[in-house]
């Protein structure tokens, strides 16, 4: 109780569905968060296999997506301009980690706050009943003025998700990956008894080898962007149709690291790391070399606990 987890949805093909923080309110309740969108989707499913699969269990799912206001709140300054607006809790680092989640009030809202960052920063999410979300958002604009706060949309969000390799469901993969394939093997329960999706996670063609799994990419220009969904090939002088070997599913411009950064599904993608890969585009061809890894910045996290 008070804590997250990150989680992983599978389907009964072991491959990733959705994904999402779970937070423990109490003994018996739970809040699930989903990808961007797919609350309804995600929804459905867990309902259909409560109606059918498991139906002796006790257990009541409820939307509540419309009934909260979320305003995510990120960067070293974040609890600075918090603290003060919080009554009932206490968010010290050391009283309140990362992946916690509690209920307190917010500027005199009532609130559930979760501790989490889809930034690689310090951040907090503040939940609050939708018809003070609003109020809140220029409660923290106005004292947030002396931080020299921004407000930052989807587009700045992509790349600083991508800065630290988390993925998006959906756009980083395609439906054919599963947790290893995309490099969450960590988030896999491996002690339970089961789940959905154990069972086809160790079928041999899921740990063949040939699979494409999701790696880093940087271009040898560090000045070129690559194009999401441009293709990915060994040699780009080999005769047509050439043999394709992934794709580009995040590509950015990082300002932070003064270059470009992108990732891919590539086929055996971690074993070629230091690898040079090619991106053939209808007026050129793009050298990128594969990185294992997909965190291109701040990899020991230390910015979580500003």
């Amino acid at each position: 109780v008070g804590r997250c987890r990150y989680g992983l949805l599978l389907g009964e093909d072991g491959f990733i569905r959705d994904d999402g923080v779970i937070g423990r309110m109490a003994g018996d309740r739970f809040h699930v968060t989903t990808t961007t969108g797919g609350a309804a989707r995600v929804l459905n499913m867990m309902e259909d296999y409560l109606q059918t699969e498991w139906p002796d269990l006790k257990v009541w799912l409820t939307s509540t997506t419309e009934q909260w206001a979320t305003i995510a709140l990120n960067g070293p300054n974040a609890r600075n301009l918090l603290e003060p607006l919080v009554a009932g809790l206490d968010i010290s680092d050391a009283a309140f980690p990362h992946m916690s989640v509690q209920e307190c009030t917010v500027a005199g809202f009532p609130a559930r706050l979760f501790r989490v960052s889809f930034t690689g920063e310090l951040g907090f999410e503040v939940n609050v009943p939708a018809r003070h979300g609003r109020a809140l958002w220029e409660k923290l604009w106005a004292e947030g003025r002396k931080y020299d706060i921004c407000p930052y949309g989807t587009e700045t969000m992509h790349v600083l998700r991508a800065e630290k390799g988390y993925i998006i469901v959906g756009q980083d993969t395609d439906g054919t990956l599963t947790p290893d394939d995309a490099g969450l093997s960590w988030a896999i329960g491996k002690a339970k008894p089961d789940f959905v999706g154990k069972r086809s996670l160790i079928r041999p063609d899921m740990v063949a080898k040939g699979r494409k799994q999701l790696v880093g990419l940087l271009t040898e220009d560090p000045n070129t962007v690559l194009q999401e969904g441009a293709q990915i090939v060994a040699d780009p002088n080999q005769p047509k149709p050439m043999t394709m070997l992934g794709h580009v599913t995040s590509s950015y411009w990082s300002e932070a690291l003064g270059r470009s950064i992108a990732m891919a599904v590539v086929v055996d993608g971690r074993a070629r790391d230091g690898e040079t890969l090619h991106v053939p585009m209808t007026d050129r061809t793009i050298a990128a070399k594969v990185v294992r890894s997909t965190v291109f910045l701040d990899p020991e996290n230390t910015r979580l606990s500003a």
